[in-house]
């Protein structure tokens, strides 16, 4: 990224001024806002590279292995909610209040950096660690397989940690570095490099994945630890004002008190916490068929190199709408575009509960939702940043995250036991996700009004109050 100072007043001559773009005390020329895309989007595409892979592979070596469905949706869906609850606010809050030489997010990337990359090994290896502890257990071992399912749960708690941080805080980078008027068409251009690396994995790599994890694992560890390195070296951040000490009576020294200010603060205003809320559900309502689908799949006996040429497919799709709808976006609003996706979504899940009967129908069904709830995190990735106060956007996001990770650990361990329960009738899940959405659209059109009541796409300033105070 390439800061340059506010542009000189135009000469006598008449000559015109180049075109700038702000973001706080950061000065963009076209130049500069190309290289800030550049070096962002690359970060991006090594952390999408180990998004895109690792669940998938985590799924099929749960699946392998022999675990539950009620076990797979706590460690896929509820953990990784829970540490964002327990992790996301202490972060976000030490972040938003932190000041140094490189800003105040880049610093908490460098630091996670290599946890995330431990993570990643460990999960390679946890088969191998898991028959080492089963051995070393001996006549106290569990089992052979219990023990490698503990040896993931582990493995995969520590990834989790790391990726919480990197999400809360590398989105608050973009808050704080990436000019507001480019923010819908910005999160376009993220999510299509996020598809193409959907597309690369999926199309090469998910048919062998079960047999290569080790090495898919390795892979993405050293892809991610070299990529996001070179982007936190490169991006720069911008002057931030002083932090403003709180009132009398309202200091953040001790935990106690600083967990009391921070929960004052995020949850105070019933405007936010509508919107905590919508957003909350709204995320559920793609979480049933992302939990199990590769579940359906195999126990319809789907091979898994058609599965992911089936995802690859929806990614394609997918590639071709990123950018056009970040235009949408930036047009109409993403609280108005999310809604109309969502809306189209209840009208897709609605029938393929009731008339899934085998891999052809199942594929179609599959390929619509994927495209569907892609369309729906394209939309809304900049809701955030056009909605909650700028000063303390990390703070607030994760107020907004511990709210979708109530939600998640509810519907992941609901899921997952109602599967059980249900002798793993997994065309359920569309039912289930449908009713999510159907909640959704409801709660999506409330917070529009109250959006407009604050003066709407064009004059919305959010609500002032205790969330408000400067940093």
């Amino acid at each position: 990224m390439i800061p340059v100072p506010p542009p000189a007043p135009a000469e006598p001559s008449g000559g015109a001024r180049p075109k700038t773009w702000r973001c706080g005390t950061l000065t963009y020329t076209s130049t500069g806002l190309f290289i800030l895309f550049l070096w962002l989007l690359w970060g991006d595409f090594a952390w999408a590279m180990n998004d895109r892979s690792t669940p998938g592979v985590v799924q099929l070596l749960l699946k392998k292995f022999h675990a539950s469905d009620t076990l797979a949706g706590v460690l896929m869906g509820s953990l990784p909610a829970l540490l964002g609850v327990i992790v996301g606010p202490i972060i976000s809050y030490k972040s938003d209040r932190h000041r140094g030489r490189l800003g105040r997010r880049i610093p908490f990337l460098l630091v996670i950096i290599p946890v995330a990359v431990l993570g990643m090994v460990s999960l390679a290896f946890s088969p191998r660690i898991g028959a080492l502890l089963h051995q070393a257990l001996g006549a106290l071992s569990p089992g052979l397989n219990p023990s490698i399912l503990f040896s993931f749960s582990v493995s995969w708690t520590l990834f989790g940690f790391a990726a919480i941080v990197i999400n809360f805080i590398f989105g608050a980078l973009i808050n704080d570095v990436v000019p507001r008027e480019v923010l819908g068409r910005f999160y376009g251009a993220f999510r299509a490099l996020s598809l193409i690396a959907g597309m690369i994995f999926n199309f090469w790599m998910f048919g062998i994945a079960e047999t290569y994890y080790v090495w898919i694992f390795l892979g993405m560890a050293t892809l991610y630890g070299v990529g996001f390195t070179l982007m936190c070296l490169k991006v720069k951040e911008g002057e931030y004002p002083a932090i403003v000490p709180m009132d009398v009576g309202r200091d953040t020294k001790g935990f106690i008190q600083a967990a009391r200010t921070y929960l004052q603060e995020s949850f105070s205003n019933p405007y936010y916490q509508l919107y905590f809320i919508t957003m909350g559900i709204s995320w559920q309502s793609f979480a049933p068929i992302n939990l199990f689908y590769i579940f359906y799949a195999e126990d319809i006996h789907m091979n898994l190199t058609v599965l992911g040429r089936y995802v690859t497919l929806t990614y394609l799709i997918s590639l071709g709408l990123s950018y056009p709808l970040g235009m949408l976006v930036d047009r109409f609003h993403p609280l108005r575009v999310s809604l109309v996706v969502l809306f189209l979504y209840v009208l897709v899940t609605l029938p393929a509960g009731l008339f899934i009967r085998g891999a052809t129908s199942f594929a179609i069904a599959w390929v619509a939702h994927g495209v569907l709830s892609g369309a729906w995190f394209t939309a809304v990735a900049s809701l955030g940043q056009r909605l909650l106060p700028k000063a303390e956007f990390a703070q607030f996001a994760s107020a907004g995250f511990i709210v979708s990770s109530v939600c998640t650990i509810l519907v992941a361990t609901a899921t997952g036991a109602f599967l059980d329960h249900m002798h793993h009738v997994y065309r359920h899940i569309f039912d289930i996700s449908c009713g999510i959405a159907v909640v959704s659209v409801i709660l999506g059109v409330a917070l529009h009004g109250k959006f407009m009541a604050l003066g709407g796409p064009k004059n919305y300033v959010a609500p002032e109050g205790l969330a408000q105070r400067p940093l």
